[in-house]
């Protein structure tokens, strides 16, 4: 009798095929699905398959799912963060000084203080100023980007570096933060970011390894099998992570599945599509191939830099003069969309504001026109601000949404630092996952980590619910636009099947015979109890081809 590697059984099983759990068993072998029993009478049919060196691993009620899948994520980043000073886990002013402060006296060594991870809600207006920062450090420079990766904080000793004065001109991409005065005061937003980061040491290939293998680590602990890595290149302080990925892919090391996408120059000009060839080629192995082109359309809204069809609000009301940045002039995004098409790339987009929205879709609706249909898959990621006209091109493009649901919540950014800036009715507008899924929309999820936390669940949780998941970002926030939530169903699909079919890892995504075994084990089924509950859910094991990579400590 043929016997398997590994049986499920006893619980519930997610396929992501269209349907609620049912109770059911999964039977492995060679790392691929085997046999799946959805219903009683053909349970004996899976449980026959054990045999005596199978490994049966009773659910005890809980859910098995296809691995979570995460469809925009900057593992590398979010690795270097945790070695570096990791400001993620506080969240005031004072809390950001003391332990900078800790970092700076326990690492007399170092040239520069780098790290990341703070609030903008935690600052008057978002903007912390060198005179915060010098309270931490004042020998050594310090460069220390957001959550969000769109500014940094930066002390007078690295201004004076960086020689940026009254008289510095702001980049046509970015604003350096002044006083009244016009003298910088030490936030840098967007492109003004390259006016110090330029002089940043070089992160050494060891600390590249390091932070991948931490940052994967992570993502296995909450139920990740594989991710887009939304940028590999040269943005921001952290350089391009590329060769580490290529190094764990060849070396086995990477035990998730990595789609990256290469980091679209916007200094540069459509000669840059030579080089983007040339590193796809070059740059596949194992479980990682960099086949997406990430394009950063605009900023953040609350830096008044995510690009808008009408000017932002003042803090009156009244609108100002400012509309935003698009970063790539929108016939230049369409020409070099339309090539990247022809040349089989997938287009990643990230967008914010509403014309943003508009010149991606117009991009994609111009590569269409030149090109025809093709399997490209393009998507546009985060989405906050939607104008109604556009819902419906979505799925008429065959442009997937991207969804970074976890941040679809009221909380002290969005109450502060963004409704009174959108004003009506384009705060209404923002995060239309409801709106985008009824109009026929393909729906991917991902965290953007680490500006935000990885863990589905948290993320499904605001999806369902519209208000933030238990142990984060909590308040007494009623649900922020809720007739824009998701069913669970939908939620769960969208972070399994959808952002597999978005990565092109269609061997993965669902619970069926001749997929692949990207399995998570969670501790319950997030279907059975209280929508209220879905963000208590945790991860119990993880699984990529049938092989455990991830296993949660037992519980006292």
């Amino acid at each position: 009798m043929t016997t398997v590697d590994l049986v499920f059984t006893g619980g519930a099983v997610f396929t992501a095929t269209g349907s609620e759990p049912t109770v059911g068993s999964v039977a492995v072998s060679a790392g691929r699905i085997v046999a799946v029993s959805t219903d009683p009478s053909s349970e004996s049919a899976v449980l026959e398959l054990i045999g005596p060196s199978t490994e049966v691993i009773d659910l005890n009620g809980k859910l098995l799912s296809p691995g979570f899948q995460d469809a925009h994520v900057h593992a590398v980043w979010g690795g270097l963060d945790m070695i570096r000073c990791d400001l993620s886990d506080d969240s005031t002013r004072d809390q950001y000084v003391a332990r900078l402060s800790a970092y700076a006296t326990a690492h007399p060594e170092l040239e520069w203080i780098l790290g990341g991870g703070w609030n903008m809600a935690a600052f008057p207006g978002g903007t912390p100023t060198a005179a915060d920062l010098d309270l931490a450090v004042t020998d050594r420079p310090a460069f220390i980007p957001n959550r969000d990766g769109h500014g940094a904080w930066v002390n007078s000793r690295a201004l004076e570096l960086a020689e940026i004065t009254a008289d510095t001109p702001d980049p046509s991409d970015g604003r350096i933060e002044r006083d009244s005065e016009g003298k910088p005061t030490g936030t840098l937003h967007e492109g003004a970011m390259s006016l110090v980061n330029r002089l940043l040491p070089e992160t050494s290939p060891a600390d590249y390894a390091r932070a991948l293998a931490i940052g994967q680590e992570y993502l296995h602990s909450l139920g990740i099998t594989a991710w887009q890595d939304a940028i590999l290149g040269g943005y921001g302080d952290a350089g391009d992570a590329t060769p580490a990925y290529m190094e764990a892919a060849t070396s086995g090391a990477l035990t998730a599945r990595v789609v990256g996408a290469l980091w679209w120059d916007r200094t540069r000009g459509p000669e840059q599509i030579v080089d983007l060839v040339t590193r796809r080629e070059s740059n596949a192995a194992g479980r990682f191939a960099a086949t997406s082109v990430k394009i950063m359309q605009d900023g953040v809204a609350e830096n008044f830099t995510a690009a808008m069809l009408e000017p932002y609000l003042d803090g009156c009301g009244h609108h100002t003069d400012n509309s935003g940045i698009s970063f790539v002039d929108a016939a230049q995004l369409a020409s070099n969309v339309v090539e990247l098409d022809r040349l089989g790339f997938q287009v990643h987009f990230h967008a914010i504001g509403d014309r943003a929205v508009r010149e991606c879709l117009d991009a994609v609706a111009a590569a269409r026109a030149a090109n025809g249909p093709n399997d490209n898959r393009h998507h546009i990621a985060h989405l906050q601000v939607v104008h109604p006209d556009d819902i419906p091109r979505f799925a008429e493009l065959g442009v997937t949404a991207n969804m970074q649901s976890y941040w679809a919540a009221l909380e002290p950014q969005m109450v502060d630092l963004t409704l009174p800036f959108l004003g009506d009715p384009r705060s209404s507008w923002q995060y239309p996952w409801g709106d985008l899924h009824r109009a026929g929309t393909h729906l991917a999820s991902g965290s953007d980590w680490s500006v935000s936390s990885p863990d589905p669940m948290a993320a499904i949780h605001v999806a369902v619910n519209r208000i933030s998941a238990p142990g984060h970002e909590e308040g007494d926030y009623e649900a922020f636009l809720p007739e824009q939530s998701l069913d669970l169903l939908t939620a769960m699909t969208a972070y399994t099947a959808g952002s597999a079919y978005t990565n092109h890892l269609d061997t993965t995504g669902t619970i069926e015979v001749g997929k692949l075994a990207d399995l998570v084990v969670l501790d319950r089924n997030p279907f059975d109890g209280p929508v209220s509950e879905i963000g208590l859910t945790r991860t119990e094991q993880t699984f990529v081809e049938g092989e455990r990579v991830y296993l949660a400590p037992v519980k006292p």
